[in-house]
């Protein structure tokens, strides 16, 4: 119940984007694509927790909830089905310094995701480019190769040599936090 009252969740699970609306019932989950973004937390949080989705964040929380015994430390955003670079912008704007955990799903295109929000975020220039079994990453005039197998947020930072202060949170048992969840709960 704290979880469900700290994201605003009422008997309707319907989050404003501000322009669009995410929407979870049974049998459904609409997730916006949208450059706005959807928002929880206190402003001067320490730690900010960025997935694609609030259901996302409330299942990833629900979880982890034992890693983060204070929910007034903590703020979430919800980027919605892609990725705006616009949306890195403002979250560099409005939470500078703040310790970042990327909540995306354990698969090519979270990983992706990863890479490209925190570089994003950073004022890092990407170009990612999916070639076969490989992932071309162009930075200014700089080029990394990855296998599908290598790519992710830490390989990025080691070719790259970012060091911000992101870290990534992969489910263990399933491609999300929410699928996770809803498969236990079926159990």
């Amino acid at each position: 119940m704290e979880i469900q009252i700290f994201f605003g969740a009422a008997t309707e699970l319907t989050f404003s984007y501000g322009d669009q609306f995410e929407r979870y019932g049974s049998g459904y989950h609409i997730v916006p694509s949208t450059q706005n973004l959807w928002v929880a937390g206190l402003p001067n949080a320490t730690h900010l927790i960025i997935t694609y989705s609030v259901m996302e964040a409330m299942a990833f929380i629900t979880l982890n909830r034992h890693r983060f015994p204070r929910l007034e430390q903590l703020a979430f955003v919800a980027i919605g089905n892609r990725l705006h670079l616009e949306q890195g912008d403002w979250i560099r704007q409005n939470y500078p310094g703040r310790k970042v955990t990327l909540v995306f799903g354990k698969d090519m295109i979270g990983n992706i995701t990863d890479i490209k929000l925190a570089a994003a975020i950073k004022g890092i220039s990407l170009r990612i480019i999916s070639k076969d079994n490989e992932i071309h990453i162009y930075s200014d005039k700089y080029l990394q190769i990855f296998t599908q197998e290598q790519i992710s947020l830490h390989a990025f930072q080691e070719s790259f040599g970012v060091r911000p202060r992101f870290r990534t949170a992969k489910p263990a048992r399933s491609l999300t936090f929410l699928e996770q969840l809803q498969y236990d709960s079926e159990r």
